[in-house]
């Protein structure tokens, strides 16, 4: 289906920004990490140099009086010392805040590069290379590791976390629903770009891994599998976090949704936190971050092994040849890396809240989500597509999974996709500063950057085929299978095919469309374009 061929190439833009910001919370890790080789671990005292006077370990009953800001240009807080009134800050906060990002007031305050986090991108884009310049065989092997000592690591946290004080109140607010949030539209936007980046869907990186698969690999079992670990381990890791999160909103006097703002900071402050309340803490906390470090490789190994595969795919004489693969990732990595050096600026998680949020995530997933299912149900269709995968796996799958490539995946993606245009809000951090319109623009420009490449490259597409426009169509939307696929597919009705009949067009020779055979009551046809063998079969959309 040549026209919609956009669909890989917007998923390989999408993974390509992925890659370059993701490997960022590494960075963060990494730097923790290095801190935590310590008798007393910085993030637990106020008595380090980048502690501000507001930081405290004590969170008792605070009382306010009135005060005057004597300087209105300065911030609150600078005005509260002042006057002796000020809110307290946990060090947990203060160390991820004033050490870590070392953080600006803006996205438009830049500012320098943060050495230890430049440091720490650098090592981490190395140790990713070195585990993928061999190919996903190598890289299978090291996810044998890196995949099951977090589950240790998190049940460890957890059985702390349960008992401190507090903890109860933070698991009844992780579960209990509050059902007016399913009015606004972030929510809804946050939940399936959670599901479609937990699963990669929409990211291509399922597709890559999935073509190193054997023809008959049971990938219907393969699916059920990867979606029940995966939520089961969210689930679970929701427990060790809130349980924390409970513990600290009783320590400071708040309700929990106001300890600590959502995003990608929170793992960096709850966990930190709960490190804390254990003996051995630096022991622990080296522990915490090693296990960081190997989920969030597990994940930066998909999405560059997806980039890579794309490109060999698309330039296999080439990068398949002698050590060209193990260059090309070389230049691939250290360009990534390049680019990534302005998100451990004093003003980075500006820049990478932007990404976060437009690049791959949101808009961009749902509109390619969108188009997939349009793609595989309503072009190839649903029901070709049903019995490919029995083809490949000796069964017939459950027939929800059609009802949902045809009709509800479609309504849900768009419909979503529309909500979030509709009740469209700039973006905030910490729900407080508001991006310029600048800011949201280039973000824009991200997301615009993959959705525009499905229907461009279907424009192009149908633009370039000569024919009529029927005719283009025609070859454009029917699918172009491998001679493997063909020789699995239908070995019965290749078997029975006869010499070629009258074609059914061929203006100026370009495009040609035959029947050329019956097999099981089907006839079979042929068109070429070029050196483009298409075989098509009439069987309905769905």
């Amino acid at each position: 289906m040549g026209d919609l061929a956009g669909i890989g190439v917007a998923t390989t833009v999408i993974v390509f920004l992925l890659n370059i910001y993701y490997i960022i919370i590494l960075a963060w890790d990494v730097y923790y990490l290095a801190e935590s080789f310590t008798s007393v671990l910085p993030w637990s005292t106020c008595n380090n140099t980048w502690n501000s006077k507001m930081c405290t370990v004590s969170f008792a009953a605070q009382n306010y009086t009135n005060c005057s800001f004597s300087n209105e240009s300065a911030s609150v807080a600078e005005n509260y010392l002042e006057c002796g009134n000020y809110t307290k800050v946990d060090p947990v906060v203060e160390f991820w805040e004033r050490r870590i990002l070392q953080i600006s007031d803006g996205v438009d305050d830049v500012g320098g590069v943060v050495w230890q986090l430049a440091l720490s991108l650098l090592i981490v884009w190395l140790v990713v290379y070195f585990c993928i310049w061999k190919g996903v065989r190598w890289t299978g092997k090291v996810v044998w590791v890196t995949a099951t000592f977090p589950y240790l690591v998190i049940t460890i946290l957890l059985v702390r976390g349960l008992t401190l004080d507090g903890a109860q109140d933070g698991i009844i607010f992780y579960l209990k629903p509050d059902f007016a949030k399913l009015a606004t539209s972030q929510v809804w936007i946050d939940a399936g770009t959670q599901i479609f980046f937990s699963y990669a869907i929409a990211l291509g990186a399922m597709t890559a891994l999935g073509s190193y698969n054997k023809f008959n690999n049971d990938c219907y079992k393969d699916c059920i599998i990867i979606a029940v670990v995966n939520s089961a381990t969210s689930l679970y890791a929701g427990f060790a976090i809130f349980s924390v999160l409970g513990f600290m909103a009783q320590e400071q006097g708040v309700d929990i949704d106001k300890v600590v703002a959502s995003g990608p900071g929170l793992a960096f402050i709850a966990y930190p936190k709960a490190v804390t309340q254990m003996p051995i803490a630096p022991l622990w906390a080296c522990l915490f971050f090693i296990m960081i470090v190997f989920l969030g490789l597990d994940s930066q190994f998909v999405g560059v092994e997806a980039f890579v595969t794309a490109m060999l795919d698309l330039f296999p004489k080439f990068l398949r040849k002698g050590y060209n693969r193990e260059i090309f990732i070389a230049v691939y990595c250290f360009v990534s890396f390049l680019i990534g050096l302005v998100m451990v600026t004093n003003g980075g998680m500006y820049v990478f809240q932007l990404f976060d949020y437009y690049s791959a995530s949101g808009m961009a997933l749902l509109w390619v989500c969108f188009f997939e299912c349009v793609a595989v149900a309503w072009i190839y269709g649903g029901a070709r597509f049903y019995d490919d995968i029995e083809s490949m796996i000796g069964y017939r799958v459950n027939l929800w999974l059609r009802i949902c490539w045809t009709v509800l995946t479609p309504i849900m993606t768009v419909g979503i996709l529309l909500f979030s245009f509709i009740t469209f809000e700039p973006l905030k951090y910490n729900k407080t500063y508001v991006y310029p319109s600048g800011a949201q623009g280039a973000g824009m420009c991200m997301a615009f950057a993959s959705m525009i490449c499905i229907p461009m490259y279907a424009i192009i597409k149908l633009i370039i085929t000569p024919g009529s426009f029927r005719e283009r169509w025609v070859l454009v939307t029917t699918p172009c299978f491998t001679k493997e696929f063909v020789n699995r597919r239908l070995p019965t009705e290749l078997s029975m095919i006869s010499e070629v009949k009258q074609p059914l067009f061929s203006p100026n020779n370009h495009v040609l469309s035959a029947n050329i055979g019956q097999g099981h009551g089907k006839t079979i046809k042929v068109l070429r374009s070029g050196t483009q063998i298409h075989y098509q079969y009439p069987v309905l959309l769905m």
